[in-house]
């Protein structure tokens, strides 16, 4: 008999994990001197980019070689660097698809508070954490816009699977989270019945305003500010959405918000939730698994959670058919009916 051979254990993985922060922040370094804006006019040389963005040749060469080697470039035999597809649609400061935003928020805003993870981790607390109005209200105005493209797409499917332009009369729609007010604006767009109640802290309902009145849309909404738990939602409302917003919010709160939002759907309602989902056991999705840790560097209570556990909060709460919704995000969305 032959004995297996096993390959050897090597530190490998070890020294690309020890450089694993170096990726966004070159991104971010490119994207601040506007390397992708300027080649999407076509492929130029480093010193061509020097050129039209005033960064250094010895700078621009070292970040651009990186992205290279991480495909959001390409370089030709004449040494000239081009936009990759991935790049040219995501990349791109002037393309509606932009997602630089996230790049900037994960560099300014999650970076520092992750360099306390150490000291999160022994006391299971945050410095400082951002679920709380005061703090929170600050670090969410600055970025719900940023991570707008993030959403808008998965709210546009959204709106298609529920096809309000067929309703027969007016639909409420109630956007708790609002944010940027992503959600509420595409299922605006879908329909001209539709109506939509934002609700969000005091310090963040202006930017949603804001950014509503870019899409024109000002006179289709109305505004509650205030904690989601002692805001008034109203009632009768044909769609509830609560994008991104319960793993900020820990389990009872959210078992709360569930509920709440329960008896401010009419019957037959929908309640739309995202979410970065992990599996029941906890073994997966990494990206799920890595939020549960933004979580706890940045809350008192939040965490990620799995299908399985919103489901059950959906069905204790009254709601009836809970399911997935496939779309482009991160996650399915979680769906449920009220009876």
């Amino acid at each position: 008999m032959t004995t297996p051979v096993t390959a050897p254990v090597t530190p490998q993985r070890i020294y690309q994990f020890a450089f694993g922060y170096a990726p966004p922040l070159v991104l971010e370094a490119a994207i601040r001197h506007r390397v992708f804006d300027v080649l999407d006019g076509g492929p130029k040389s480093v010193h061509e980019i020097h050129q039209a963005t005033g960064a250094s040749e010895r700078g621009l060469a070292a970040i651009m070689n990186v992205l290279v080697g991480l495909d959001f470039l390409a370089k030709d035999g004449e040494g000239k660097y081009s936009n990759t597809p991935e790049s040219a649609a995501f990349l791109v400061s002037t393309k509606p698809e932009f997602q630089g935003g996230l790049i900037r928020h994960t560099s300014e805003h999650l970076l520092p508070r992750w360099l306390n993870l150490n000291a999160v981790v022994a006391t299971g607390l945050p410095v400082e954490p951002v679920n709380q109005q005061g703090p929170g209200s600050d670090f969410f105005e600055k970025f719900v816009n940023d991570i707008f493209p993030m959403s808008y797409h998965v709210a546009q499917e959204l709106a298609a699977h529920l096809n309000l332009s067929a309703a027969p009369g007016p639909v409420c729609v109630l956007d708790l989270a609002a944010g940027s007010g992503v959600w509420g604006i595409a299922l605006a767009q879908s329909s001209a019945q539709v109506h939509v109640t934002a609700v969000d802290w005091a310090g963040v309902i202006p930017v949603t305003s804001n950014t509503i009145a870019r899409f024109g849309l000002t006179d289709r909404f109305s505004f509650v500010a205030g904690d989601l738990l002692q805001a008034d939602f109203g009632s009768g409302h044909r769609v509830a959405t609560l994008g991104h917003i319960l793993h900020s919010e820990g389990a009872e709160r959210s078992k709360a918000l569930v509920a709440k939002t329960f008896h401010a759907l009419a019957s037959g309602g929908t309640i739309a939730i995202a979410e970065f989902l992990v599996n029941p056991d906890r073994s997966g999705p990494m990206n799920g698994l890595i939020f549960a840790v933004n979580m706890l560097v940045n809350t008192d209570c939040g965490d990620t959670f799995s299908f399985e556990e919103i489901a059950g909060w959906l069905l204790e709460a009254g709601f009836a058919d809970a399911r997935t919704l496939d779309t482009h995000g991160p996650s399915p969305l979680i769906l449920a009916t009220k009876p």
